[in-house]
């Protein structure tokens, strides 16, 4: 949430980039962009170029005209430091700042994301920048955020990277012989005598595909410091802004479920957090749901900002498919309904040249607003007059949670074994996309997150336990929480190393188990088991185990291993834990999910259709259920509360009928 008292409503709007056209045609998008509601403009993403011409050399005067421009006609601006791609004669006069492969191959100028995060020339010339650019615009009272660079990612493995991965080293390790234990390199002869032995694993070295590496140690530790290396860049303009600019609050635009970066390290120096949501439209409601409950959750529920979507079409899709008439609306809402006090856009107007000149705008090449998304953009941004502050601030209040963690999701992929289908995300997914089908709000906690507020946590292929972590839900069991992990969970330690003794490792005693073996079956196999009188699938891995205390629910049906557990439950102090063994279906997961949660005492917000998605969030204004119809047919809803619709105004009592249309969107502020 953009937390400012020049903030009294939902902000509309998004990405305008009048350096790209001539400044005569500005006064014209001004008058679009109005007649559409737009109320908030990120300016200047990608200007770094117009703006710095060589080292010292600045020219600020279509920036300055632009900023006047939109703060008389009545925008605020989230103001942008410009540094998401550098300009063609910092890599002539400045080659340091260019990246290197992971294939070894040294990068020219081009494209974007360029820029290698331990360059000194970058590290010199874009924070310098962004503080230039907030001593400039510190005066204009119509900022209401700044916006560090843009989606930030990328890896770079250059000389400049492999010096400072050396000293990250020592800093972590301290000793050779400490990373020597930590990485195991007895095995295979490689052992390190000296720091400047340590190379950055890559093709050249380590690895043998991109997720396919000889030492898993090495790898995963190159993976935190490239986040932690490209966190230091924004860390660096954050405090060049905030020194000038105190009381503005400072985010980047983050990318939901972005696997080289973690997020929850990010979260802790950001001021709020905005993400760019860009869904296919096969993508499955669920994903999208789980990355906003994702974003939501990095700053322990706070609202977030939808900072990008595209009005109507990607342009990188194999099918660029358009969103169909009422989706843009009703994926606007369904971010609000998750968490966001924003609903913006990329972009504003549509560019004529390079690789997004097919990418929606609210603006079209046509040029003016008698088009389709002009149309539904207009009438979005009515209603969002209409909300104004109702809901901002407004939070989720979840007794389940699930944990996501990026260490995990690195070292699971990295993981020698046990299949090649076996991935972090996609098992997370499964057991979000449980309580999603049930209306159960769930929050996305890290491993670092308290456990004391929730009944039931949910934490699917923890395969690395780091220190501490298993007192902690050691602790929260004992104390009556419900738990559930899965396979191929508890095997190693925060350096990947095993936890010797027998499976899961430290969570053996809280689980009441032992794996003995594991059983990776390929994609066309699986075993079976019966729950509750229903068969279902046992897939992926067949955890062989033995239970120590724990009490088993289901047995697998096939193979030499017929019989053995694959749903257990152990009795642990005051709480009870749960292991699944197996991968199965997502009727299984609903069933099993469902009744764990009704015995920990957590209750759907409301049944509906499969289709009809409903959240809430509540703030000093009250509780706010949001529906949303995927579907393309109606739908009519039971409610089990009485209340208005803020859209329509039209009041219901308990147990009326609400009808929603196709892809129809309903806000009942309860009473």
């Amino acid at each position: 949430m953009i937390e400012t008292a020049k903030v009294h409503k939902i902000l509309y709007g998004g990405d305008y980039n009048p350096e790209q056209w001539p400044e005569e045609t500005w006064e014209e998008d001004m008058r679009l962009l109005s007649a559409a509601h737009i109320d908030v403009v990120t300016l200047n993403v990608f200007s770094w170029a117009s703006l710095q011409s060589d080292d010292d050399v600045y020219h600020f005067r279509k920036l300055d005209k632009i900023m006047d421009m939109v703060k008389k006609h009545g925008m605020k601006v989230c103001l942008a430091t410009a540094t998401g791609a550098h300009p063609a004669w910092m890599a002539r006069k400045h080659p340091d700042i260019l990246r290197t492969e992971f294939n070894g191959m040294k990068r020219k100028f081009g494209s974007r994301h360029n820029s290698c995060p331990n360059s000194p020339a970058y590290r010199n010339f874009a924070p310098k920048l962004a503080a230039k650019l907030a001593d400039r615009y510190k005066d204009y009272d119509n900022i209401v955020a700044w916006h560090i660079s843009n989606e930030f990612g990328g890896m770079c493995y250059c000389e400049n990277c492999e010096r400072r991965f050396r000293e990250w080293l020592k800093e972590k390790y301290q000793t050779i012989d400490e990373v020597n234990r930590a990485w195991d390199t007895a095995f295979w002869g490689h052992t390190f005598y000296d720091f400047d032995d340590i190379v950055v694993p890559n093709m050249l070295s380590e690895h043998f595909a991109p997720n396919r590496t000889t030492f898993q140690g090495i790898s995963l530790d190159y993976k935190r410091f490239n986040s932690d290396s490209i966190l230091d860049c924004f860390r660096l303009e954050y405090d060049a802004v905030h020194a000038v600019t105190p009381d503005i609050p400072i985010t980047t635009n983050l990318m939901g479920a972005y696997q080289e970066l973690d997020y929850q390290k990010w979260a802790k120096y950001m001021d709020f957090i905005s993400w760019d949501n860009y869904p296919s439209n096969d993508t499955p409601i669920e994903d999208t749901a789980l990355r906003h409950d994702l974003m939501r959750g990095l700053k322990q529920g706070k609202p977030f900002a939808l900072m990008e979507q595209t009005p109507s079409v990607t342009n990188w899709l194999p099918y660029n498919s358009l969103k169909r008439p009422g989706v843009m609306r009703l994926w606007s809402y369904q971010a609000v309904a998750h968490g966001a006090d924003t609903v913006m856009f990329f972009q504003m107007k549509r560019s004529i040249g390079a690789c997004e000149k097919y990418h929606g705008a609210v603006i079209d090449h046509a040029g003016h607003e008698n088009t389709r998304v002009f149309r539904e953009i207009t009438q979005l941004g009515e209603e969002l007059d209409k909300i104004g502050s109702l809901t901002l601030g407004a939070r989720t209040h979840a007794k389940a949670a699930v944990v996501f963690d990026w260490d995990n999701w690195w070292a699971t992929d990295y993981s020698a074994g046990p299949s090649v289908s076996l991935h972090y995300y996609d098992e997370v997914l499964t057991y979000y996309k449980a309580f999603h089908s049930l209306n159960i709000p769930v929050d996305m906690i890290s491993v670092e997150d308290d456990l004391s507020d929730y009944a039931f946590v949910v934490a699917p292929l923890l395969y690395m336990v780091k220190s501490g972590y298993d007192e902690k839900l050691r602790a929260y069991v004992k104390d009556g929480g419900r738990f559930l992990t899965t396979f191929f969970s508890g095997y190693v330690d925060e350096h990947d190393l095993v936890t010797v003794g027998g499976y899961p490792g430290r969570l053996r005693d809280i689980l009441g188990i032992w794996v003995e073996e594991e059983d990776a079956l390929p994609e066309n196999e699986s075993n079976s088991f019966t729950y509750r009188g229903t068969s279902y699938p046992a897939s992926l891995l067949c955890d062989l185990l033995h239970t120590e205390g724990a009490e088993a629910l289901a047995f697998y049906e096939k193979d030499f291993y017929a019989g053995m557990p694959v749903l257990t439950r152990n009795e642990f102090g005051k709480g009870c834990a749960y292991y699944v063994a197996s991968h199965s279906n997502a009727a299984f997961y609903r069933t099993f999910i469902g009744e764990i949660c009704k015995e920990a005492g957590i209750q759907p917000t409301m049944e509906t259709p499969e289709a009809v998605e409903v959240t809430e969030r509540t703030n000093e204004n009250g509780t706010f259920l949001f529906f949303l119809n995927h579907e393309d047919q109606s739908h009519d809803i039971i409610l089990n509360h009485a209340g208005a619709d803020i859209l329509t105004d039209m009041s219901y009592k308990k147990g009326n009928t609400l009808t929603l249309p196709a892809k129809g969107v309903a806000i009942l502020r309860v009473q």
